[in-house]
């Protein structure tokens, strides 16, 4: 659920484009960065649905060697268990004959140099894989891993295949032996650091010690070094993404200070209630009468931290009349509404609403509090009752419609912005909103024309010159759709604090229009610029940087977009690109060689 409807259905072509820049456009991000970092949350299973092919095989080994037929042989399945590295083995009759398997591998090592050399040892030590491998097969786990402990004491040289082999195996204990996996292929990939079934057991392993960044590290370097047509891997990397970033946004949000999202965020959901008349002071106003003014002063002047800052303290030194307490205690739940703090944006905004139950804003607020904890029931009793006190309040309808919006029932949610427009045609949003539900219904022409007239009405709002242009982007027609936006910049930078999000479309659309990667990087940077807590702005130039292969930048994006993360939700987001992006590049950092295969990667699935 969205977490301001006032003003979020607005904005919503903005923010879902920003939020699929991704799937949108996988081949062009995926394939491109795939050789800078692969540097995007769930890019392993980006990867592997972006072309078919058959399934993998469950059961297949490091090499699958044709017959003099020229048919591949068939690799032995198992329903569960990590994959061997053979077929099912030749018996121990077909081993040298000679070969005394009642000796203990201490005894092997023991006998005299010349009935006993190199090359007999490493006939003992293949003998002892098969017969480890005919037990792997039969499930008899534990005396698999004997036979390959007795191949890895005689073999003459370190076997990687012993040793992952023999992690096999502890993954496959009850319950599994997850330090001993590691351990195993820690030596095994010593041994041949490409070696990837080794990588994904080690993953394994260390997934179930609860160490998920190293994990991670694994799954991802897997993945890429089998070309990611291992679906089960890919499925590994997201399952560990959304452990960390969950574990890690719950530990961040514990520790964090509230704090007020972008200037661009704050005056798009204060933008979305029509102005009141000033509240006015009693004949002998006290210290917090006088202080609520100075916040509602604040709050004219669009400096919100001071607005915050005063109500608060004008709350704690007393407000003398119920009016004002009311008005108070409404603003400092829609500023911790803002900030994130729903349980507390509750219960002021209820205050509010226990001083002055016919305070229709309150009501209004109350409601998105409880749509943002999933209780749409509750959020229309709190519209009926709005409109039980003021059934003219054109307030009431829009926000009703921007819920009827977010929950896409867009005929419904036409009907009360043009309820809210026929009681005052002088908001902007209404008719906005009317156009945009009209275009989300499949009335195309009407939206259209919608927007043609809101645009004559007000022609100096950029909002309708914004979203109209958002429109004509969705439509493809990218020239008509930056000259919207062009407009919308001009009229906003007559502004002392411009809204920066038609700086950021127009990047966008020049990015779907031409490619130009570095305009659209150019308008974000402007974005960020006028407004520094532009999370659109920030989201879209992390994907920018990483479609110019700058990894460090991208990182430095996704770190701002954690900070700036208001709720749960948007910061697991953050964090998954984080920690996706993190993991691969350290995947370049330890195969430097894959950058070049990477490329031609690349190339071929594009």
């Amino acid at each position: 659920m969205a977490s301001s409807s006032s003003h979020e259905a607005t904005t919503t072509t903005l923010v879902e484009r920003v939020q699929n820049f991704v799937a949108e456009n996988k081949r062009a991000i995926l394939l491109t960065t795939a050789a800078a970092a692969i540097g995007v949350a769930g890019v392993a299973y980006y990867a592997s649905t972006s072309r078919p092919r058959p399934p993998p095989d469950a059961e297949q080994g490091e090499k699958k060697k044709k017959s003099k037929s020229g048919k591949k042989k068939k690799s032995s399945k198992k329903d569960d268990g990590p994959i061997l590295e053979e077929i099912k083995p030749k018996s121990a009759k077909v081993e040298d004959e000679e070969l005394n398997f009642n000796l203990a591998a201490d005894e092997i090592l023991a006998l005299p140099e010349e009935s006993y050399d190199m090359q007999q040892r490493a006939k003992y030590a293949a003998a002892f894989k098969s017969q480890g491998n005919n037990a792997y097969t039969k499930r008899n786990f534990s005396e698999a891993a004997e036979h390959y402990t007795k191949a890895i004491a005689v073999s003459p040289k370190p076997e990687p295949v012993f040793y992952s082999n023999r992690a096999a195996c502890y993954v496959n204990f009850s319950p599994p032996k997850h330090d001993l996996v590691v351990r195993d292929c820690d030596e095994a990939l010593k041994l041949d650091p490409n070696y990837v079934k080794a990588l994904n057991r080690r993953a394994v392993g260390l997934e179930g010690l609860g160490r998920y960044e190293e994990a991670l590290r694994d799954y991802t370097a897997a993945t890429i070094l089998d070309k990611f047509q291992n679906a089960s891997t890919a499925q590994a990397v997201e399952r560990v993404l959304k452990t960390i970033s969950s574990t890690k946004a719950a530990e961040i949000l514990a520790q964090r200070e509230p704090r007020l999202p972008s200037y661009t965020f704050v005056s798009a959901y204060f933008a979305a209630f029509r102005p009141r008349p000033a509240l006015e002071l009693p004949e002998n106003p006290s210290q917090g009468d006088q202080t609520l003014q100075l916040s509602l002063q604040a709050l004219e002047a669009a400096d919100y931290a001071h607005a915050l800052s005063f109500v608060n303290e004008a709350i704690d030194q007393g407000i003398s009349w119920d009016a004002g307490k009311a008005e108070a205690f409404n603003l400092r739940g829609t500023f911790k509404f803002l900030i994130g703090d729903i349980e507390g944006s509750k219960g002021d905004l209820q205050t509010a609403i226990n001083l002055y139950p016919s305070s229709t804003q309150s009501l209004v607020k109350i409601a998105s509090v409880h749509m943002e904890q999933g209780n749409p029931v509750k959020a229309f009793e709190c519209f009926e009752e709005a409109i039980k006190h003021n059934p003219n309040d054109p307030d009431i309808y829009y926000h009703r419609g921007q819920v009827l919006f977010i929950m896409s029932d867009f005929d419904k949610a036409a009907e009360d912005y043009t309820k809210s427009t026929e009681l005052d045609d002088q908001f902007v949003f209404s008719h906005i909103q009317l156009a945009v539900a009209q275009y989300k219904a499949g009335n195309i022409a009407n939206s259209m024309a919608q927007f043609r007239r809101t645009m004559k009405a007000f022609p100096q709002r950029s909002e309708p010159q914004n979203y109209y242009g958002e429109l004509l982007l969705d439509q493809q027609r990218y020239q008509d759709a930056v000259e919207k936006f062009d407009r919308a910049i001009e009229i906003e930078k007559a502004k002392p604090r411009p809204n920066v999000l038609p700086l950021v479309n127009k990047g966008l659309a020049l990015y779907q229009w031409k490619q130009d990667i570095a305009a659209a990087e150019e308008c974000c940077n402007e974005a960020l610029t006028i407004d520094p807590d532009c999370d659109a702005a920030v989201a879209t130039l992390a994907q920018l940087s990483l479609q110019q292969s700058k990894i460090e930048k991208a990182m430095e994006m996704f770190k701002k977009q954690t900070e700036l993360a208001r709720t749960e939700p948007e910061l697991v987001n953050a964090l998954t690109y984080q920690y996706a992006t993190a993991a691969q590049l350290e995947f370049l950092k330890t195969y430097p060689e894959m950058a070049a295969q990477l490329n031609a990667l690349a190339r071929g699935m594009a």
